[in-house]
């Protein structure tokens, strides 16, 4: 492991500056810590608002994490109170944060850490603790206390497994009681950790790095010969949407589902004895809050939702054995391990998905290590982990606010034609609404539009097979399926009298307006019908049901489109996919309309610009945030008892009333 260290860089004369930089660094290492785990703290002196100096611990506070905390992410509290807490021979969470909150020079800080307690018994000035990969791959064995010893020989402390928080705070209060920790570089807390200290920040955080680097040669030089099988990944989207589909139905909700194919994730999955692993346990029990205490297991060719299933019902089993007074979670998994495919992570938005699947990545990479070097993997007890996951502080972390969840949370929609205009309103109100949203656009600027907005922009000819047929693939191996599909993109062809219409401009716009449309319905019907209230929403025309002369080869390709809505609805019906379409007028804030375009078809109907933009019964402009608005509501609930509608939104036209 390198250290990242720099003198330079490092700020001077600051205790709680320097505590942030070293901080940071721990932070920047995956293998380290990962999402808000590990905790930091520096033991200073600092002026409370009557003017005396105060010892206090500065410790990272809940909700910061280590890779990007600032000065705020460290709650001053006072020692006197951490310290007379640690004498307490029994205390309860609920009176831990109490004391602690009571204990802070500022009552609007975040809550301090659940080990400040631990830290402020460490006599050190800075304290730094992580879950580093290595070091859990030597004590989560069998042989566990064995490989600690051969490794780091007398120079850290062991301490057996016990609950984080005060009752952690009370069992290192007994391992370093009489101990010189002047001959000590830190502790290993079984199946937990690491923690290192030191009076100067640069010496802790070099113990922290130095101890894992022999950690992981240590590993390393145990590690049998072609320890890694090699992987046979194979590909399979219909079986990634369909276990995607029932992992969101057991859980309520829609999921995100990450597939990875790793060099650490294809080994995992090609593991002979992976069925048998995967009923072992966590990396570290600080994951169960996040990923349960045990992944799903998926046999190749296996039933996904019978397996869900199944995995439902010993979770359930699980609960009801080691429950007391706790209300059962939901019993979806949050990743699994899919034989000879990968390993894929759940979450309810794409965030909580990509995080869980951080975690799996490093959880598969260090478990595969831990078997080919000691033989064998060994969690914590199941007991154990249950306390962990219904941990009343932990759960707190992960039910801030509850507030309604968006709409399109955890749906995953393709919207075409989106760099700009219509499109684009349509993809950023699916996004503000919680959708994961995929743009697709001849346009290379459908890229940074998408970026704007959380997107994946992909540019792609429609027209092209292939195209459409990258789009769709990337979209499921990239986010698990697909429940909402906007087919937007199109062209307004010159206008010709049928005498004078070039065959190339009628050609053109049935290819774009039309045929383009069945080729994405075609390529994405399978994946609809597998995904969550899936819904198709085509963007038609004014001109379907009022047709102006010399726009022939818009108009008839636009009543195509109209048509094979139509039938898209009756055939999609019995699979619960909904397929409407909506009709915009002349949408004038889209760059079709020029000031120039305006002004011109403006006066060829004797009006000023303001007038012909409101030429409908509202007399109301038709901005492109109105379908944008339209189309989300017509993807979501609301619409959920309708298809085959045709729904316009254009002010009110006479001739088409």
């Amino acid at each position: 492991m390198k250290n990242l260290y720099n003198v330079k860089d490092a700020p001077k004369k600051d205790d709680l500056a320097l505590r942030v930089y070293t901080s940071r660094l721990l932070g920047q290492e995956p293998d380290l810590v990962l999402h808000g785990g590990g905790n930091t703290s520096v033991k200073t002196t600092v002026k409370d608002f009557f003017g005396n100096f105060v010892e206090v611990l500065c410790v990272k506070g809940s909700g910061w994490d280590l890779a990007t905390i600032e000065k705020p992410g460290f709650p001053a509290v006072r020692m006197e109170t951490l310290l007379k807490l640690a004498e307490l021979d029994t205390l309860s969470d609920a009176d831990m944060v109490e004391q602690q909150r009571l204990g802070l020079l500022d009552p609007a800080a975040p809550n301090p850490s659940i080990e400040a307690i631990v830290h402020a018994v460490i006599p050190a000035k800075f304290v730094d603790h992580t879950h580093a990969d290595a070091i859990l791959a030597l004590t989560n064995n069998p042989a566990g206390k064995k490989h600690i010893k051969e490794c780091f020989g007398d120079s850290m402390i062991v301490v057996p497994y016990v609950m984080p928080g005060f009752v952690l705070a009370k069992a290192v209060q007994k391992a370093i009681e009489g101990q010189d920790l002047s001959k000590v570089d830190g502790l290993i807390l079984m199946n937990h950790g690491i923690f290192t200290f030191d009076d100067d920040a640069k010496k802790s955080y070099d113990l922290m790095i130095k101890k894992v680097t022999l950690a992981e040669k240590y590993i390393a030089t145990n590690l049998k010969p072609n320890p890694i099988k090699k992987a046979k990944v194979t590909t399979n989207l219909i079986g990634l949407a369909t276990l995607r589909q029932a992992v969101s139905k057991q859980r309520g909700t829609a999921c995100i589902a990450r597939l990875s194919t790793s060099k650490a994730a294809g080994a995992f999955a090609a593991a002979d004895k992976l069925a048998a692993i995967c009923k072992k346990g966590p990396v570290t029990p600080d994951h169960t809050i996040r990923t349960k205490r045990l992944p799903l297991y998926l046999a190749d060719g296996g039933d996904a939702a019978k397996t869900v299933e199944k995995y439902a019902k010993d979770y359930t089993a699980y609960f009801d054995k080691h429950a007391t007074s706790e209300t059962i979670l939901d019993t979806a998994p949050r990743w699994a391990a899919w034989a000879n495919h990968g390993v894929v992570s759940f979450g309810a938005t794409l965030k909580e998905a990509n995080i869980i699947a951080d975690i799996a990545e490093h959880s598969v990479d260090t478990i595969l290590k831990t078997e080919h070097a000691f033989g064998a993997w060994k969690a914590l007890p199941a007991k154990d982990l249950f306390e962990i996951e219904y941990w009343e502080l932990e759960q707190a972390k992960l039910n801030k606010g509850g507030s309604a969840k968006p709409v399109h949370q955890g749906k995953i929609a393709l919207v075409t034609g989106a760099a700009a205009g219509i499109g684009f309103a349509c993809a950023e109100q699916l996004a503000l609404q919680g959708a994961t949203v995929i743009g697709a656009d001849l346009n290379p600027e459908i890229i940074e539009a998408m970026a704007k907005i959380g997107g994946l922009g992909i540019v792609a000819n429609l027209t092209d097979d292939a195209a459409i047929t990258n789009v769709v693939e990337t979209i499921v191996s990239t986010y698990g399926g697909l429940d909402i599909l906007v087919s937007n993109a199109g062209i307004f062809t010159a206008g010709a009298y049928l005498e004078n219409l070039e065959q190339s401009n009628w050609d053109k716009s049935f290819a774009v307006n039309l045929t383009s449309h069945q080729k994405l319905l075609r390529e994405t019907i399978p994946f609809l019908k597998l995904g969550l209230d899936g819904a198709i929403v085509l963007v038609g025309s004014r001109n379907v049901n009022a047709p102006g002369a010399g726009a022939a080869s818009y108009s008839c390709a636009k009543a195509g489109l109209n048509q094979l809505c139509r039938v898209a609805a009756l055939e999609l019906a019995p699979q619960g996919v909904r397929c409407n379409i909506i009709h915009p007028d002349a949408v004038f804030d889209t760059k079709l309309w020029t000031p120039e375009n305006l002004q011109r078809s403006a006066e060829r109907y004797g009006l000023t610009v303001e007038q012909y933009k409101t030429r409908n019964l509202l007399k109301t402009e038709i901005k492109s945030a109105n379908i944008g608005q339209m189309v989300s509501a017509m993807a979501s609930p609301l619409f959920g008892k309708t298809t085959g509608a045709q729904v316009p939104v254009d002010g009110g036209n006479d001739r088409i009333i």
